[in-house]
């Protein structure tokens, strides 16, 4: 799951994932199920809207990382090149 992540151009953060889902360019959000819910809850909304899959990791520390990040990340998307 998140080695498509890793993999594939990415945006990371609430601001750019909801930019991307907006613009249409988000092929697939992954949200971090330790992550605040004020955080996930309205990106998992807006994606449900706009019928963007959604992957749940376990931790941020997993997003983070397959991000290229040294920090944990709450969301992140797999997105249009």
């Amino acid at each position: 799951m998140l080695t498509e992540l890793k993999a594939g151009p990415r945006v990371v953060g609430a601001k750019q994932t909801r930019r991307a889902v907006n613009d249409g360019r988000a092929l697939r959000v992954f949200l971090a199920k330790d992550a605040d819910p004020n955080v996930t809850a309205p990106i998992e909304e807006l994606c449900a809207q706009r019928q963007v899959s959604v992957e749940w990791a376990d931790a941020m520390r997993e997003v983070g990382t397959a991000c290229g990040i040294a920090v944990g990340a709450a969301v992140a998307a797999l997105v249009r090149e």
